[in-house]
């Protein structure tokens, strides 16, 4: 009797466990939701308590879904741009006079980037299930601040068929047509990589979460001048540079540190050796 009765005990304390167990991964692969009854921090009578916009409630979502979704790892490099500061600055003034636009930086670093998605197309992919799925097109996704502090990505569709004085025209018009929520819904939609110019707001880097479906997002450091080695015909000497730090954010599903990296390698290697000759 004694036996029988262990035995039973056993086995239910067995079955127990099981679904103790069961009940632990499904509360561990379960997403997470917060209780709309439940605060999570306590609330004095003096703060402010701000409802989350349509937007912004939307941002949230899939920045969560983004990070649940694909392993994130962000490779650096810094860049010399003192060509390209250089350059810009001898022909703002007469591209505004021509083309009544204002040249900035960013046409310049979508060009780049444009370039090292030809040398790399294993950047330019996205994912589904079990496959992958290599994109013809070059759509480039480029991060806007609205005034109300929400964030808005329009795209540049085929951005490799443009020259810079279109890239420029694009980034303007649509930039201008975001702030003014005047965009079209197929102007938000497409991209297959994605740039975040990071060094508007005075960031030297930052760490970009990706945009889905895609598999790669650029954040753009700001360009601070700084003491550097430079080398020239009688050895080398201390010069000022223009540099800024690149952030490549990359799933590390499907893009390897080595592809990741060497992309963000590429992409600077275009703009140190921008030809500050060029015309425009």
């Amino acid at each position: 009797t004694t036996e029988i009765y262990t035995g039973c005990r056993s086995s239910a304390a067995s079955d127990v466990y099981k679904r103790q167990e069961q009940h632990k991964q499904k509360a561990a692969t379960a997403p997470v939701k917060a209780d709309a009854g439940v605060s999570l921090a306590p609330i004095s009578g003096e703060d402010e308590i701000i409802e989350m916009d349509r937007m912004r409630k939307m941002i949230a979502e899939r920045m969560l879904e983004s990070k649940r979704i694909s392993p994130h790892v962000t490779s650096f490099v810094e860049a010399d741009v003192t060509g390209i500061v250089y350059w810009r600055n001898r022909n703002k003034g007469i591209f505004k006079e021509r083309e009544g636009d204002n040249l900035t930086f960013t046409p310049i670093f979508i060009e780049a980037v444009v370039k090292a998605i030809h040398d790399y197309p294993m950047i330019n992919i996205t994912v589904d299930g079990d496959r992958i799925i290599r994109k013809k097109d070059i759509n480039i996704g480029m991060a806007v601040a609205l005034p109300s502090g929400n964030l808005i990505v329009p795209v540049i569709k085929n951005a490799d068929s443009l020259s810079l004085v279109g890239l420029t025209k694009q980034v303007n018009d649509l930039a201008k047509r975001a702030r003014n929520n005047l965009l079209k819904p197929d102007e938000l939609s497409g991209g297959t990589f994605t740039i975040s110019n990071v060094g508007s707001f005075g960031n030297v880097m930052g760490t970009p979460i990706i945009v889905q479906p895609q598999v790669g997002i650029l954040a753009l450091g700001a360009i601070v001048k700084k003491p550097s080695v430079v080398e020239t015909a009688f050895g080398d000497a201390i010069g000022i540079r223009h540099k800024m730090f690149l952030s490549h954010s990359y799933d590390h599903r499907v893009v390897d540190g080595s592809l990741g990296g060497m992309f963000v390698r590429r992409v600077a290697d275009y703009l140190e050796r921008f030809d500050s000759n060029r015309s425009i």
